[in-house]
């Protein structure tokens, strides 16, 4: 019995030993971004009651624009799942009203007016299947809009895009979302064709 005691004693004693010698430092846990799961790829046709169509995500909703002074084919596409919308302007540039000098300055402007808070504007130009230009603007930093773009005919049709995301959330963090929904705003520029 003697023994037995004696050897809990020293595993005891040890066990003690090794517990006391060990030295924690706590640090605090680095900040995380929410993983992200972004489902593939998928694209439905516009509905064939717009002078334009194209192809775009079957996870967005598209509505018309409700702004009182929205043009007859405003619409929106908004991403329910990733609180996202990209906001479409569309102008006939066969009313007199609708001058293209005054129309392609105001894209700029309206890209340009991020550059307070913007860290970068990348603008590129893209070569669609059409043979027409887009052209694209990367807007990095704690902006509204995160992605806008444009493209035209210069005669008939004048076509706008805009990211909007309806969240506090920091831009680093929407970073994959950007990307995917930016994906798809290039697919529906690739298969954008005017009706007339």
């Amino acid at each position: 019995m003697k023994n037995a005691t004696s050897t809990f004693l020293v595993y005891g004693l040890v066990v003690m030993l090794a517990l006391s010698a060990c030295e924690q430092t706590y640090l605090p846990k680095p900040k995380a971004y929410n993983r992200i799961d972004l489902p593939e790829h998928a694209y439905q046709a516009l509905p064939d009651t717009f002078p334009y169509n194209f192809y775009y995500s079957e996870y967005a909703e598209l509505s018309r624009d409700s702004f009182p002074k929205a043009g007859r084919y405003f619409i929106n596409l908004t991403y329910p799942d990733f609180d996202a919308m990209i906001q479409i302007t569309y102008k006939d540039l066969k009313k007199s009203e609708n001058d293209i000098g005054k129309l392609l300055n105001d894209a700029f402007e309206l890209t340009m007016k991020h550059n307070v808070r913007a860290y970068s504007i990348e603008e590129t130009l893209m070569t669609l299947p059409s043979g027409q230009v887009a052209s694209l603007a990367d807007i990095a930093g704690e902006v509204p809009s995160q992605f806008q773009f444009f493209t035209t005919d210069t005669t008939k049709h004048f076509f706008r895009g805009a990211l909007y995301f309806n969240t506090a959330e920091k831009n680093d963090s929407l970073q994959p979302i950007i990307d995917f929904i930016k994906q798809d705003a290039i697919e529906m520029l690739n298969t954008l064709k005017w009706k007339y």
